[in-house]
């Protein structure tokens, strides 16, 4: 190891003892008062350095990632081998996942899992038109995105496309999160998912699902997002400011045990056919805070569709639901009656974010949500959304595959002689040595490590579509 890494290791690490680690399984220390907060109050305070990042919001807004670990640039597209984003995946330690190329990386073989802990997959850094994750279909064609047994994930600006269609239908969404922990999806994009594009399952607690983009899921399965399947303890989920578009149903779904809070706040849920939010009762019901939603009706809407639905299962429990400040644009009802005994005056649980109006969280979503820069899929989806138009899929050629890959710009990487992770321009630009790995120091004293300031420099210049130089 160089006396570069060394001296960067140990800085990270000071780093890291200084950053105040807030526990997700213990609440007891928030400010007085913040766990009687129902009126859409954040719950947790914003503290520099120790969230996700600049703005992350909801229960997962506290995920580590990869901060104080080592920078591993993903310089191939290849499936496996050196540079390739399976290796930055596979590395056993805390590690920050840059991007120094553009395009499709399709998984060839069995996919990689995320399993080991701290991790930031940082799709922002990657030049051009940003990073495609596929897979070859067929027997190893499984959801190409996994979170699975593990906690402090963060993944940003990754758009996952199945073009082609895995054999088990049932394991071919987009994104899977599953026993984890402290795990945020932010700016990511997915579509022709075989069965939900997003998926929770079993046991999982402090995740956050926002800014996101997750359209035309393949029928018959067409859904948008279960946020849990088959939970075996309470799980706190933030799913907040996406855009589900194309999907017949669970758009999304709310399947969780008693005492768990879910929050679906601030997102556009267009063109549902069977069913746009539902909230199911399999294992007992929980609470659930359906707030600043806007919900609108597209060319295949079903029949006197309602915005939210309860499904009851043998009175197994009862869920809590609060619904405010939701706006119909075309739906004709905001609930079925058999929300009605659920229904609850104030906010079921306290809420993490603060919401918006509806028709500021229209406007928002339209020109924030998905990976950017965006794709042709997403610029298209968006612009569907703005005129009600665009279709849940039916021809058959898009249902069997393959489907065509929206293409991706090619573009140049930044300059980085110090390998770590920053553009050398910037480092200059911001006071810092682009000679020396000096990524985890803190050089204008914000409690924001440097590189934490330049993904948010990097995540900032692709939502304005620059390139970083």
């Amino acid at each position: 190891m160089s006396s570069n890494a060394v001296a960067a290791l140990g800085v990270g690490i000071a780093a890291l003892l200084v950053i105040p680690f807030v526990n997700p399984f213990d609440m007891s220390g928030q400010p007085d008062g913040a766990d009687k907060d129902r009126d859409g109050k954040s719950v947790l305070p914003e503290v520099p350095g120790a969230e996700a990042f600049p703005g992350a919001e909801g229960f997962g807004r506290r995920a580590r990632g990869g901060r104080g670990g080592m920078i591993i640039p993903v310089t191939t597209l290849a499936d496996h081998g050196p540079g390739s984003l399976r290796a930055c995946i596979e590395t056993k330690r805390p590690r920050i996942c840059v991007f120094r190329v553009s395009g499709v990386i399709r998984f060839t073989t069995e996919r990689p899992v995320i399993a080991h802990p701290y991790i930031t997959i940082a799709g922002q850094t990657a030049p051009g038109g940003g990073i495609v994750i596929a897979h070859a279909g067929g027997a190893d064609g499984y959801t190409p995105i996994v979170v699975k047994n593990t906690h402090d994930v963060i993944i940003r600006h990754i758009r996952v496309r199945t073009d082609l269609n895995g054999k088990a239908r049932r394991s071919n969404g987009s994104f899977l999160f599953e026993n984890s922990r402290n795990v945020i999806f932010d700016h990511v994009s997915g579509a022709w998912a075989l069965s939900q594009i997003m998926t929770g399952s079993r046991v999982n607690d402090n995740i956050t699902v926002s800014n996101s983009i997750f359209t035309q899921s393949i029928p018959r399965d067409d859904k948008c997002a279960v946020l849990a399947s088959h939970p075996e303890r309470p799980q706190k989920i933030s799913f907040i400011r996406n855009i589900c578009a194309h999907n017949g149903s669970r758009n999304p779904d709310v399947n969780f045990m008693p005492e768990s809070c879910v929050e679906i706040v601030n997102n556009i849920l267009y063109n549902a056919q069977s069913r746009f939010t539902e909230v199911r009762e399999a294992f007992g019901g929980s609470s659930v805070n359906i707030v600043g939603n806007y919900y609108k009706n597209g060319p295949n809407k079903g029949y006197n569709l309602a915005a939210v639905d309860r499904i009851i299962y043998n009175k197994a429990g009862q869920s809590e639901i609060f619904i405010s400040n939701n706006l119909l644009d075309g739906v004709p009802r905001l609930n079925t009656k058999d929300i009605n005994v659920a229904l609850v005056k104030r906010p079921a649980c306290p809420l993490s974010v603060r919401a918006v109006p509806a028709k500021d969280a229209y406007i928002q979503a339209l020109d924030r949500a998905g990976a950017f820069p965006r794709d042709g899929l997403d610029l298209r989806t968006v612009a569907e959304v703005r005129e009600r138009k665009g279709a849940i899929l039916r021809d058959p050629k898009m249902l069997n595959g393959p489907r065509p890959l929206p293409p991706i710009t090619p573009g140049e990487p930044y300059l980085d002689l110090d390998d770590d992770g920053m553009a050398d321009s910037w480092e200059r630009a911001n006071g810092m040595d682009p000679r020396r790995n000096d990524a985890w120091e803190d050089t204008d004293n914000d409690n924001w490590l440097n590189l934490d300031e330049f993904l948010d420099f990097a995540h900032r210049e692709a939502m304005a579509g620059r390139q970083i130089n």
